[in-house]
């Protein structure tokens, strides 16, 4: 029986190597608007997230959202939109993104309180489901589906 890596590379897959915290997150990095950046994967976030301190770090044009931000311990948070953004993770790309911006200081805060550097976002299942991602736990290792 082939492995899952042996597998997924068969049906064209890319493998990315992810690096587990002591808080039990996910991080990589990726472009976006060819800038890179540091993100943490997160299933349960619906949309990919961007921290406000980084709009002009990643070239971001931001609206203003009636959207309510909420997760980690937060609620109601106030949210900015910027939509027809990048993101590239090794060979994959893909146009078009909306990303949602709201302060992402409580998320840092977790983790600099455990010596882990600050993110600068959050990569969601929208572009989890983009991606055609499957995550390996045992692993730590993500794998998305190559572009044709």
């Amino acid at each position: 029986m082939a492995s899952l890596r042996e597998f997924l590379k068969e049906k064209g897959y890319y493998r990315i190597k992810l690096s587990e915290t002591p808080t039990g997150h996910f991080k990589f990095n990726l472009k976006l608007n060819g800038v890179a950046g540091s993100f943490i994967l997160d299933t349960g976030a619906s949309n990919t997230c961007v921290d406000f301190k980084a709009i002009d770090q990643f070239k971001l044009f931001a609206e203003d959202s009636d959207i309510k931000a909420a997760g980690a311990g937060a609620v109601d948070m106030l949210t900015q939109l910027s939509s027809k953004n990048i993101i590239s993770i090794k060979k994959w790309s893909v146009k078009n993104v909306d990303v949602v911006l709201f302060d992402l200081s409580h998320v840092n805060m977790a983790l600099t309180n455990h010596d882990i550097p600050a993110v600068d976002g959050i990569i969601g299942a929208d572009i989890l489901n983009r991606a055609k991602a499957v995550i390996d736990y045992k692993y730590h290792c993500l794998y998305i589906k190559k572009q044709r």
